[in-house]
């Protein structure tokens, strides 16, 4: 008979009462556990931190963790039952996990809004303040911007239409910390919001946030930089800053607005930040009292073990701080649904108690505008690791708060920190946006729980990563900074807690955390949504999707001069393409930029055979977790999977961070369901492949094999060969340069190639350019593609565009399968496509920038399609690469859609 497994090798109960308890390993079927003076068998495995029944739990009673439901029991539970409901199966189904599941869920998600009974209020006792004294070696701003625990320069993109720029810029002064011994470095800010031609739903929650990294005190100097006709520009921020009373004339700062062409504005931006570098070395460390240190509380790849260690751990060490006079800011509003017992257990006041719940009421009331709920939150890679549901991970992640520490403050998203104590900031559960609202609080340090392995960082504020479990945390050994799975083995909270608290400080004082070290960092604000009320909800979730059929095209006798054009192109196993490149793709934002990094060292590998790849691409962006399923989530999959099957595509790779919504298997599963195949492509994950060096050698390896079987052979062929996307940037394209372009898109049509005009384009409302396509003028009611679909039936095609946003505009085309776009920019230059080519066009008065300056004033339509032609033959060719693209001038952002939003 196998001897039975005592009960402390195989799990742990959070609290005593709780009649479930979590896995600390993997439990195969059969294994018999010893728990108190019984024993009992499982009749199924059971994964690492999922839970399973230790005592018989009758039909409609609770489950227990932490002392609160999580769920009822839909039958009678026995001891050594694995708790499952109907999520969990689907997420484990979708891992495709090695063994047999239970055929039923036996247990229904308990979730029940909360009601505050304020008769029975009674404030709360803070931890009461220590007669101690802690510092830290911190830098000193003025009194109204507080102590720095960094001294960065920031680059800061006031809107997504200088992202790129900012990038360009910032990367410039890589070498600056190894000039100036006291600058930390120099850092771009560069983000998603406040490009459109619309002001944004989030345009409060946008100001507060940049106004608060300007006068962040672990930033010595700003330049914030727009193009100058955005809706939000430094004109709006620079106002907001002023009526809001944020100390900006303490900050060495510019508000600088591009003017002229790409390079030189460079060079400007560049003599700006030199000019600052001497005064911003010459500020030097100084012994603090801990009271000017605010921390920032984070969980992000959570698991079951984050509320039983990392969390308590966090919680412990914002404890110490308050405690000495230090402060504290909780996050993430949906991860505390189901949690409000315990919040509202200790607090300041009823005043206070009421604008908690406040806030969560607004968050389900925003989400609730778009058909989702705030329990959507948790992640595929949440449930993967024991997270059955948003009541058990919000009980888990309120540990942050001890339950000692006293909530004093509750603060809308990114407002600004003026007094010691503990707060709570309204903000998504997505980690990224999350960490942004804290850090423009005035947070100078951020504390990162995770049990998946998330290897976040912030550009001008350090992070601590605290891992959950030591199996992880061996895994992930160079990507943490903190090992709480010590408690679950046996180290004292206490004695870990002194033990983080010290590293805090150290932190704090200079010293560099693991992150830091391995240069990797991210921005996200709290993105954009596009309902205000559920008025229209009805409506939107009832919209027929696109046929995918192309529109009829009338022939003229214009169309016929395009018959003998004519380019060389790769002929491949899958068709003819303009290009064949190696492609990573991060399934998730929090894989983005160790996808630049790969992609950058693939770049400059000699290793790899010539002429195969032509280059290697990372697409980064910020969409895959932390937002809603449904619509939001059908956009990113699709076009992630456009982007695969892209023509030009040699080779691609998916690279996962591990935790997320729209993890490997996610993305596997929905190429499989498509019937598109997935033999070219290639996995990998940051998490599971341990860290980024590993996941890095991986990648370069598989690419470097992959690379031997690619042998595409050049041949001559016409526009039927041809995919281009067709757009217009700011007001309506002139009547010449319209019909030109009409012109052209009838062409390559008819001579069996495929144009595809973005729905948010001037061309759409154009009477000129349906008359010269179409046998009646009349603009087409209804898109044929929709955002990021690939192209199965060449011809004229409409792709649909939620939003304005020009760059999610070219990502969405670039998906469709286009090889080439053809930008008519009335206003300027636009930021290009890292994939795609992106010709820009114009009039020949506007800047160098362009690829093509038109005279449409004197030359006639055929004359100027003639001209465009010309330009898109030799791009499609090879044979000429657009000014900006290769300036390194390009964004990429994946729509939500309209019903997309953070969760």
């Amino acid at each position: 008979m196998t001897p039975a497994l005592p009960f402390a090798l195989a799990g742990r109960i959070p609290a005593p009462g709780d009649n479930v308890a979590i896995a600390i390993s993997r439990l195969d079927a059969g294994t018999v556990i010893q728990y108190e003076d019984r024993s009992f068998c499982l009749p199924h495995t059971i994964l690492e931190g999922h839970r399973f029944a230790i005592v018989p739990i009758p039909s409609e009673h609770p489950l227990l963790s932490w002392g609160l439901p999580f769920g009822f029991a839909l039958l009678g539970i026995e001891p050594g039952d694995y708790i499952c409901n109907e999520k969990i199966l689907w997420a484990l189904r979708q891992r495709h996990v090695d063994f047999p599941l239970p055929s039923a869920a036996n247990f229904r998600d308990h979730y029940v809004p909360y009601h505050f009974d304020e008769s029975r209020f009674q404030p709360g006792r803070q931890v009461e303040r220590s007669g101690a004294r802690a510092t830290f070696a911190g830098l000193a701003r003025s009194p109204n911007r507080g102590v720095g625990t960094r001294n960065y320069i920031a680059i800061l993109g006031t809107t997504s239409r200088t992202a790129s720029f900012a990038r360009a810029l910032a990367e410039r002064f890589k070498d600056v910390p190894s000039r100036f011994p006291n600058l930390d470095g120099v850092v771009a800010i560069a983000h998603t919001e406040g490009g459109g031609t619309t002001l944004p739903n989030n345009l409060d929650f946008l100001l507060r946030t940049l106004a608060g990294f300007m006068v962040h005190p672990n930033v010595a100097a700003v330049l914030a930089v727009d193009v100058g006709n955005e809706l939000v520009n430094n004109g709006t921020l620079e106002r907001y800053l002023r009526d809001q009373g944020y100390p900006i004339e303490d900050v060495l700062h510019r508000f600088w607005t591009l003017r002229g062409n790409f390079l030189p504005a460079l060079a400007t931006g560049e003599e700006i930040v030199k000019g600052w570098l001497e005064e911003a070395n010459g500020c030097r460390r100084t012994r603090q009292s801990v009271e000017h240190l605010k921390i920032g509380l984070q969980c992000g790849g959570s698991d079951a073990f984050s509320g039983v260690s990392g969390n308590p751990l966090a919680g412990w060490v914002s404890k110490e701080l308050v405690r000495l006079g230090g402060s504290a800011n909780l996050a993430e509003t949906d991860e505390l649904i189901g949690a409000e017992p315990y919040v509202l257990a200790n607090v300041k006041d009823l005043a206070t108690a009421r604008a908690f719940l406040r806030q969560i009421e607004r968050f389900q009331e925003r989400a609730g505008w778009h058909g989702h709920t705030g329990e959507g939150n948790p992640s595929g890679g949440n449930n993967y690791r024991g997270l059955y549901n948003i009541a058990v991970k919000s009980i888990g992640a309120a540990r942050k708060k001890d339950p000692a520490v006293r909530l004093d403050y509750v603060i809308d998203y990114g407002q600004r920190m003026d007094a010691p104590g503990f707060y709570f900031m309204d903000s998504p559960g997505n980690d990224l946006e999350s960490i942004a609202g804290q850090v423009a609080a005035g947070c100078n340090l951020i504390l990162f729980t995770t049990g998946n392995g998330s290897i976040t960082n912030f550009p001008f504020v350090p992070t601590l990563k605290i891992m959950t479990n030591t199996g992880r945390f061996q895994l992930l050994r160079h990507e943490m900074d903190v090992n709480a799975g010590r408690f679950l083995d046996g180290l004292p909270m206490e004695e870990l807690g002194r033990e983080t608290f010290a590293l805090t400080l150290s932190v704090a004082s200079g010293e560099r955390s693991v992150g830091e070290k391995a240069g990797h960092s991210q921005v996200q604000l709290w993105r954009d949504w596009r309902q205000t009320s559920a008025a229209r909800l009805d409506q939107l979730l009832q919209t027929a999707r696109p046929s995918g059929l192309p529109l009829a095209v009338k022939r003229t006798a214009s169309q016929a001069r395009f018959a003998a054009a004519r380019f060389q192109a790769h002929e491949t196993s899958r068709g003819f393409a303009c290009d064949q490149i190696g492609l990573i793709i991060p399934t998730s934002l929090c894989s983005g930029e160790i996808a630049r990094l790969i992609a950058g060292r693939l770049n400059g590998a000699r290793s790899l055979p010539k002429g195969a790849l032509s280059r290697f691409v990372a697409l980064a962006h910020t969409e895959g977790c932390g937002v809603s399923s449904g619509e939001s989530e059908e956009i990113h999959l699709r076009t992630m999977a456009g982007y695969l099957i892209h023509p030009s595509v040699g080779r691609g790779l998916l690279l996962e961070h591990g935790c997320e919504k729209t993890h490997n298997d996610a993305m596997r599963n929905f190429l499989t369901e498509r019937g598109l195949d997935a033999s070219r492509v290639g996995f990998a994950s940051v998490q599971l492949d341990g860290g980024i060096e590993n996941v890095a050698a991986k990648v370069i390896g598989w690419f470097r094999e992959a690379a031997h079987d690619e042998n595409p052979v050049l041949r001559e062929v016409g526009l039927g060969a041809l995919r281009v996307g067709l757009l217009a940037s700011g007001p309506p394209v002139p009547e010449r340069g319209t019909l030109a372009l009409a012109q052209l898109a009838g062409g390559i049509v008819q001579s069996g190639g495929t144009v595809v005009v973005p729905e948010n384009s001037s061309f759409v409302r154009s009477t000129i350019f349906w008359k010269e396509l179409l046998e009646t003028p009349a603009p087409p009611s209804q898109p044929t593609l929709a955002y990021g679909q690939s192209i199965v039936r060449p011809g004229l095609h409409i792709m649909e565009t939620p939003t304005d946003h020009l760059v999610e505009t070219l990502t969405g085309l670039g998906a469709t399968g286009v090889d080439v776009m053809i930008a008519f920019v009335a206003e300027g230059a636009i930021q290009g496509h890292p994939m795609i080519p992106v010709l820009q066009i114009g009039s020949r008065s506007q800047s160098d920038d362009l690829d093509l300056g038109l005279n449409l004033s004197e030359t006639r339509a055929e004359a100027l399609a003639e001209q465009v032609l010309a330009l898109l033959l030799q791009t499609a060719a090879r044979a000429y690469v657009p000014k900006l693209f290769a300036q390194g001038n390009t964004d990429f952002q994946i729509t939500r859609g309209l019903l997309g939003v953070s969760l």
